[in-house]
């Protein structure tokens, strides 16, 4: 039987995700807004679906997968607005569903460490934001519904490189703060594993084994490199945007043990550093 997934949001993670599904034989129908992008879609061998009811709810009749990483906006989560109802439909004979979320969801714990037992306490609006969806999919019944609470997003395209090359990178040091990260190949092999082993209602963290200051990240890829590190910037003193500033504001490290334990995971990269020097060895010194 061909297993079917429909990716609504079909962006960075779900990409790569897609990247690991085709060859063996799946059919991916990924979103999209833009009537232009749908040609890009099909050169990776996507269906596109756009992003209107019809064609959703055609979709959904397909499916037999389902990833959700669409992320809110400000009037709630775009997904179930536009087909709530008919996932809900759909629900009893979906064999797996995912919500792509945040650890942002945990919110500040002055550096300490979170699992999935942690109760939730986001501290900015797009954490709530996650939280408020989180709880909105898990009340559809009999959706078999997994959630994924993903830190800082790394990546092929998504790496320091490109900043530190052009000398506009900065070393923003805020002593004690330590941010969590996961290189996107590792989303998506979680992602495979999950499907491979359903377990509907757990939650699980994507991150590394390694949370570090931000600072140090900037600096080993200045070093990879081989060009002088960015200058460094008190947090207190710095000139940020708001929005920059926010994402200080929360302070954790983030526990990965049920990844490995329940899906017998094997971080491709396990650290920063691990991540860098691939993403170097393929993107080229230049």
């Amino acid at each position: 039987m061909t297993q079917t997934l429909l990716s609504l949001g079909h962006g960075y993670s779900a990409q790569a995700l897609a990247k690991r599904l085709l060859p063996q034989g799946w059919t991916i129908l990924g979103t999209t807004r833009d009537p232009e992008k749908a040609g890009k879609l099909r050169e990776q061998g996507i269906e596109p679906v756009l992003w209107e009811r019809a064609q959703v709810d055609a979709a959904l009749e397909r499916a037999s997968h389902l990833l959700i990483s669409a992320g809110p906006d400000a009037e709630g989560d775009p997904s179930l607005r536009l087909c709530g109802d008919a996932v809900a439909r759909r629900a009893p004979v979906l064999d797996w569903a995912g919500y792509l979320s945040t650890t942002g969801v945990y919110g500040d714990q002055d550096g300490g460490w979170v699992d999935e037992e942690t109760p939730l306490s986001p501290g900015t609006a797009r954490g709530r934001a996650r939280a408020e969806a989180e709880a909105a999919w898990q009340a559809i019944p009999d959706l078999p519904l997994h959630l994924f609470r993903l830190a800082g997003i790394y990546g092929p395209g998504r790496g320091p490189f490109a900043k530190v090359r052009r000398g506009t990178a900065r070393r923003i040091v805020k002593p004690g703060q330590v941010f969590s990260r996961i290189h996107v190949d590792d989303i998506a092999q979680v992602l495979e594993a999950s499907i491979a082993h359903p377990a509907p209602g757990t939650a699980y963290n994507l991150c590394d084994d390694d949370p570090a200051p931000p600072q140090d990240v900037l600096l080993y890829a200045a070093e990879l490199l081989g060009v002088a590190p960015p200058p460094v910037e008190d947090f207190d003193t710095a000139e940020m945007s708001p929005m920059a500033r926010s994402f200080y504001a929360e302070n954790k490290r983030v526990s990965n043990r049920r990844i490995k334990q329940a899906l017998g995971v094997e971080l491709l990269y396990p650290d920063y550093r691990a991540g860098l020097r691939a993403l170097l060895d393929e993107e080229g010194p230049a």
